[in-house]
Order: structure tokens, then C-alpha cells, then sequence
């Protein structure tokens, strides 16, 4: 039965309930909704007629239409797209030592809420969490679950990336080997070192361009790794006297950019 258009709108409702969809979203089409959202609806209990929002991680949502539902199937009608974005203006990227336990998936969490572009997990000389091979790829995979469930949650359209992990040296010498040739780039090393300049003082006078901030782990850069990352063009920075956590320094740090630069 056709759906009228004005049953599926585009205009946005927080009360909605969200779901990643990494499926192709056209307008008018019919589809079936891929396992990990087949389960959440089922879970919400919702019924063919609820109204629900799909997003596909690369900017835009579209409300939908619950059609019908099997004992392992949700079928919807897709309505129109809205261009809604909940983006930070500015760009962070957050490269840090891999805190222990559960602390990076909560890290991960808050960072996306907050409006991370992207995640860089780092193998340092003072990281209590190792991982490599197989084992790094899964848990990449698993802190990107918890990004998307994150972006669900808080409204963003765009799903931040969460990189495998990488050893310090090779991500510097990989992702920064050209410092001067992207000096438009701001690079921030937060450190409690006494030359370290004030974030938010680095932040307010600097171009809203893409930035990297760099944190180390639970027991912070050794001195070798930090020169190594001033040579690729991190500069110092502090969030204060406080010794902080290393997943509250981050998210302090993200909080810091994304509010100096709104406009």
C-alpha cells in the first residue's frame, strides 16, 4: 500500500528512535533492515506503523516507515532524506595510548558524542593494552560497534572512524612524515611540561583546520616518544596543572577544540 508523503518526513524528531543502516537509503524504497537493526527493533517492541530514523554514517538521516515484521525480518519504507548534521566545527582526530579495560570503550563512547572525526589507538612504551594481529582487528572492529551505538544515541549522521591499533613510530612516521608541508594542520601533544602552552589559548588564535591531539597512556609518553612527535610537528600543550586520567585528558581536550571553534 502506498505511503503517503507526508506520513514519512523529513523533519527531525529527537524522540525517534535511531538505527545505523549500512545498506543503501533510497526514498520510496522498500527494504529490509540488516540484522543488527532487525534486533534493536525487535528488542523496542516496535510495531508495523512505528516511525523510526535510519542514518547511513556518511551525513543525512531518513525517517522510515515499519511495514511489516517477521520472526527474523523488519521490513520499512524509506522516506525522504534530510540533510540534518550534528558535525563539530571543527575537526579532531585523537591519537592515544590504549587505556586499560574498559576505559577505551567508554573513551570511545564520550569521544564520538562529542564529535571525534576519528580514533587513532597507539601501542606505546608505557601502555598497559597490547594488541596486535588478529586480535588488534577485532577489537577495532568492536570499538567501531560502540561508535556507531554512540552516534545512535546522541544524533550524529557521521560515524567517526576507529582505526586499528598501530605503534607510535610507525603512525608518526606513516601519517606526519610531511610536518611542513601540512602546517595548516594543528598538531597538539598535551603534556604537563612547564613550557606546554594552554590549549584553549593555542586553540582560540589557531584556524579552524583539522587537528591531531596526541595523549599518551596511564603513565604518558616516554621523553624519546615525545621528541619524536615534536619532530612531527606536535607542539605542546596543557589542560592545566591536574594530572588527569588518560581517557579524561582526551575527552577534556576534545571539548576544549570543538568549543573554541563554535562559531
Amino acid at each position: 500500500m502506498p505511503i503517503a508523503d507526508d506520513l514519512i518526513d523529513a523533519s527531525p524528531d529527537a524522540r525517534l528512535p535511531r538505527f545505523f543502516c549500512a545498506l543503501p537509503l533510497v526514498a520510496g524504497s522498500e527494504m529490509a533492515l540488516p540484522p543488527g537493526a532487525t534486533r534493536h527493533v525487535q528488542v523496542l517492541r516496535l510495531q508495523p506503523g512505528s516511525m523510526l530514523v535510519l542514518f547511513d554514517g556518511h551525513g543525512g538521516e531518513h525517517r522510515a516507515l515499519v511495514e511489516r515484521m517477521g520472526r527474523g525480518e523488519v521490513v520499512v519504507r524509506v522516506g525522504a532524506r534530510a540533510p540534518i548534521e550534528r558535525e563539530a566545527p571543527r575537526a579532531v582526530h585523537l591519537a592515544i595510548g590504549m587505556p586499560a579495560n574498559e576505559r577505551m570503550d567508554w573513551l570511545v563512547e564520550k569521544a564520538t558524542e562529542l564529535g571525534v572525526q576519528s580514533i587513532q589507538p597507539l601501542a606505546t612504551q608505557r601502555a598497559v593494552l597490547r594488541l596486535s594481529g588478529e586480535r588488534a582487528e577485532r577489537r577495532a572492529l568492536h570499538w567501531q560497534a560502540v561508535a556507531i551505538a554512540a552516534c545512535e544515541q546522541c544524533g550524529r549522521n557521521r560515524v567517526p572512524s576507529i582505526h586499528s591499533p598501530r605503534g607510535l613510530a610507525e603512525w608518526l612516521k606513516l601519517e606526519h612524515a610531511d610536518a611542513p608541508a601540512r602546517a595548516a594542520a594543528n598538531r597538539w601533544l598535551l603534556s604537563l611540561d612547564a613550557l606546554a602552552r594552554p590549549l584553549a589559548t593555542a586553540a582560540a588564535g589557531s584556524a579552524v583546520a583539522p587537528t591531531w591531539v596526541l595523549s599518551g597512556p596511564e603513565g604518558g609518553l616516554d621523553a624519546v616518544e615525545e621528541a619524536s612527535a615534536g619532530e612531527h610537528g606536535f607542539a605542546l600543550a596543557s589542560l592545566g596543572a591536574r594530572t588527569l586520567r588518560a581517557e579524561t585528558a582526551a575527552l577534556a581536550a576534545l571539548v576544549v577544540l570543538t568549543q573554541s571553534a563554535a562559531p
